[in-house]
C-alpha cells in the first residue's frame, strides 16, 4: 500500500533518519512513538510530501490520497463552522455541480439517438455511481456526526468559524481530514485541544475506520486504544511492533532483554575462539586449525541490541518562597465575548497548599479564568491577592511564544536572574540540552523540546503559585513522567488544566468542574471525580432497569403455554423470591437516594464559599464528608447487588 524503503534525512548535519524502512497496509493503525526531537513529526511531513529524503524512497499506489492534520494552526477563514468543515468534499461538490448541469443538459436536448447524446448519458450515469460510492447522499449526515462529536453543538454550525478559540478551529481541520475518505491518514497530536469526551469519541471513530492511520500522540491511553501497531523512532533508527501501544512497552523490554543475553553469551563465545586462534596460529601443526577458527569468526552475524534513548529531564521545583494562607480570593467575577456568557459570578478561594484540577468541556472557561488570573484579561468582579503570592505560569502556547530567532542558552540568560545565569549551561543540561544543543536555534526545535525550554524558564524564579494550562500537549512520555514526579513533590500551590487522563491522576487534591459558567467543586482528584460523575450518569439506569423488568415480565407473559404448567409450589416460590427482591431493591434505592442527597447537601454547602468557610472549621466535617462518600458507594453497591438478583 505505502512503503518507505531505506530512507535517510539529516539537519545541521545531524542524521535524523538512518535506513528507516516500513510498509502501511489497509487496515493498520500504527502509533508513532519516540523521544522528542526523535522526528516524528518529520517522518509525518516525509511521508505527506512535505519533505523530500536525502536517500531512499517513499512509495504510493497510484490515485492514493493521504489526509494530514498537522500541529500548525492554519489561518481561520470567515466561512462559518459548517462551511468550512464542508469545504473539505472537494469531489462530492463538483459532482454535484456537474449533474446539475448535465441534468439540466439532458432536459433541453432532444437528439437522443445521437452519440453526443449517448456520452453524456454515459457521464452522467458514472458521476452518478462516483457520487454514491463517495458518500454523497450522507456526507451532510456524516459532517453533522462529526462536529458533534467533536463537542461542537448544532446552534455552533452557523456561527463564524473566526469568532471561536484556536482550540476549536483546529477540531474543524480534524474534522475536515476524518471526513475525507482518504486511504492514508497522517494525525499529529490529535487530541492536544480535544477534551476529555471528545477524546473518547476519537478514539472510537478510529477504531472503527477501515482507513490506515499513522498516529502521533503523548496521551498513553488514546494511543493504545486508537491503534493495533506501534512503529518506534529511536535515534534514527526504527523498530516495528505489531502490537497496540500497551503491550509495546512490554514485548520492547522482552526483546531487548532477549537480545542483551543473546549478545552476552555471542561475546562470550567470540572471545573464546579469538583466545584459541591466537593459541594455535603459531604452532605450524595447528595453523590449519587456526584459519578455520578465523573463518568460521568472519562468518558469525553479530548481534545488535536495539538502540535506546535513556536521557530524560532531571529537575525539581524549588521550595516554594512563604506566602499567606489565602493565595487570592474571588468574588463575582464574570465574563463573556459579546453574547456568550463564559464565567457567571464566581466566587472562590485558593488557599495555600491545594492543588487544584480544572476540567471541564473546552469552551467552558478553565482557560478564561486561568488567564484573568495570570494575563490580566478583562473581567468583571474582584480579585484580591494574598500575601507574597509570587506567580508561576506555563500556558497553553508557551512553547510557540519563546523568541525563535534566540538560541537556547540566549532565551535562558537572557531571563533569568544574575545569580542563576552563570548556571544556565548546567540548568540546560537538567532539561536535555546538552552541548552544541544549546548553540540551536529556538525556531528549528521541535514542539516537545521548545516545551522543555519552556519548563525551563520556570525554574528562574522563585513560585508559590503555579498555574499550568496543558503542559503536556509536546511533551513524550518520559518528560510527562518526569513533570509529574516534580509536581508531586512541589509544595506550593499548583492550578492545572489538562485533559491527560493518566498524567492527571493522583496529582490533585481537589477538582473544579467548569460547566456552563459555574465551578462546581468535588474534594477530590481526578479519580474522584471522575467516579462521582460516572455515578451521576449510572443514576439513568434506574429507568434503563425497570424498562428491563417490564420487559422482562412482558416475555414471561408471552411464553408458551407448556410453561404455565409448571407446579404450584414452584409457581408460588418464584412469586415469593420476586416479591423478596423487589422489596430488597426498592429498599435499596431508597438507601441509596438518601445518601446520595445527603451528599449533595453538602456538595451544595462546599460550593458557596461562606458556608464552606464556616464548615470547613468544624474539625469533623471533612471526616463526615468523607464518610458520607463511602456511604453512597456502599448503598449503590448494595442497590445494585438487589437490581441485579430482582
Amino acid at each position: 500500500m505505502l512503503s518507505v524503503h531505506q530512507v535517510s534525512l539529516s539537519f545541521g548535519g545531524s542524521d535524523l533518519f538512518k535506513g528507516i524502512s516500513f510498509q502501511v497496509n489497509p487496515g493498520d493503525r500504527i502509533g508513532l512513538v519516540g523521544r522528542n526531537g526523535a522526528g516524528k513529526s518529520t517522518l509525518l511531513k516525509l511521508i505527506a510530501g512535505r519533505y523530500k529524503p536525502d536517500t531512499g524512497k517513499i512509495s504510493v499506489p497510484s490515485d492514493f490520497s493521504i489526509g494530514f492534520l498537522t500541529q500548525d494552526m492554519p489561518p481561520a477563514p470567515n466561512a462559518s463552522v459548517w462551511e468550512e468543515a464542508a469545504s473539505s468534499f472537494v469531489e462530492i461538490k463538483r459532482l454535484e455541480a456537474d449533474i446539475e448541469s448535465m441534468t439540466g443538459e439532458m432536459g433541453t436536448r432532444t437528439d437522443y439517438e445521437s452519440d453526443a447524446y449517448m456520452d453524456l448519458l454515459e457521464r452522467f450515469h458514472h458521476a452518478q455511481e462516483r457520487y454514491q460510492h463517495i458518500g454523497g447522499y450522507t456526507y451532510q449526515a456524516d459532517l453533522e456526526r462529526v462536529l458533534l462529536g467533536l463537542g461542537f453543538k448544532a446552534t455552533d454550525f452557523h456561527q463564524p468559524l473566526n469568532s471561536f478559540s484556536g482550540g476549536w478551529q483546529m477540531r474543524v481541520e480534524l474534522a475536515k481530514i476524518l471526513l475525507q475518505h482518504h486511504d492514508v491518514l497522517l494525525l499529529d497530536e490529535p487530541t492536544n485541544h480535544l477534551d476529555i469526551e471528545s477524546i473518547l469519541w476519537l478514539e472510537e471513530f478510529l477504531a472503527e475506520s477501515n482507513q490506515a492511520i499513522i498516529l502521533v500522540s503523548h496521551d498513553r491511553t488514546f494511543l493504545n486504544n486508537a491503534t493495533n501497531r506501534t512503529l518506534e523512532i529511536v535515534l534514527g533508527k526504527s523498530y516495528d511492533y505489531n502490537v497496540p501501544y500497551f503491550r509495546y512497552l512490554t514485548l520492547r523490554d522482552e526483546i531487548r532483554d532477549k537480545q542483551r543475553q543473546a549478545k552476552a553469551n555471542q561475546d562470550k563465545e567470540i572471545k573464546h575462539t579469538q583466545e584459541l586462534v591466537e593459541r594455535f596460529r603459531a604452532k605450524a601443526s595447528k595453523a590449519s586449525f587456526a584459519q578455520s577458527l578465523i573463518k568460521k569468526l568472519d562468518k558469525i552475524e553479530v548481534i545488535e541490541v536495539d538502540d535506546e534513548d535513556t536521557r530524560q529531564m532531571r529537575f525539581k521545583f524549588p521550595p516554594a518562597p512563604h506566602s499567606g494562607k489565602i493565595m487570592a480570593r474571588l468574588q463575582g467575577i464574570h465574563k463573556h465575548y459579546g453574547p456568550k456568557h463564559v464565567l457567571r459570578g464566581l466566587d472562590l478561594e485558593f488557599v495555600r497548599g491545594q492543588k487544584i484540577a480544572f476540567v471541564g468541556q473546552n469552551g467552558q472557561g478553565k482557560s478564561t479564568l486561568v488567564k484573568i488570573l495570570t494575563e490580566g484579561l478583562a473581567y468583571d468582579g474582584s480579585i484580591e491577592w494574598g500575601h507574597q503570592v509570587q506567580l508561576g505560569y506555563y500556558a497553553q502556547n508557551q512553547a510557540e511564544v519563546l523568541d525563535g530567532t534566540k538560541t537556547v542558552l540566549e532565551t535562558i540568560e537572557d531571563a533569568a536572574p544574575d545569580e542563576i545565569r552563570k548556571n544556565a549551561r548546567k540548568l540546560l543540561g537538567n532539561f536535555m540540552f546538552a552541548g552544541d544543543d544549546v548553540e540551536k536555534k529556538v525556531r528549528v526545535l521541535s514542539g516537545g523540546e521548545r516545551g522543555r525550554l519552556a519548563l525551563c524558564q520556570l525554574m528562574l524564579n522563585p513560585i508559590n503559585l503555579l498555574v499550568l494550562d496543558e503542559p503536556t500537549n509536546h511533551l513524550d512520555m518520559a518528560a510527562k513522567d518526569v513533570l509529574k514526579q516534580a509536581l508531586t513533590q512541589y509544595d506550593g500551590t499548583l492550578i492545572v488544566v489538562s485533559h491527560d487522563r493518566e498524567f492527571m491522576e493522583g496529582l490533585c487534591n481537589l477538582t473544579f468542574e467548569f460547566r456552563d459558567g459555574k465551578i462546581k467543586p468535588y474534594l477530590g482528584g481526578i479519580e474522584y471525580f471522575l467516579e462521582q460523575r460516572k455515578v451521576e450518569s449510572l443514576r439513568a439506569m434506574e429507568v434503563a432497569g425497570a424498562q428491563k423488568a417490564a420487559a422482562a415480565a412482558s416475555a414471561a407473559a408471552a411464553a408458551p403455554k407448556a410453561e404455565a404448567k409448571r407446579s404450584r409450589e414452584d409457581q408460588k416460590r418464584l412469586d415469593s423470591e420476586l416479591k423478596s427482591a423487589q422489596k430488597a431493591m426498592e429498599t435499596a434505592e431508597k438507601a441509596y437516594e438518601a445518601a446520595q442527597a445527603a451528599l449533595d447537601a453538602m456538595d451544595a454547602e462546599v460550593a458557596n464559599p461562606e458556608v464552606f468557610k464556616e464548615r470547613s472549621m468544624d474539625p469533623t466535617f471533612f471526616k463526615n464528608y468523607e464518610e458520607l462518600q463511602h456511604a453512597v458507594h456502599a448503598q449503590f453497591e448494595v442497590w445494585a447487588e438487589a437490581q441485579d438478583r430482582f
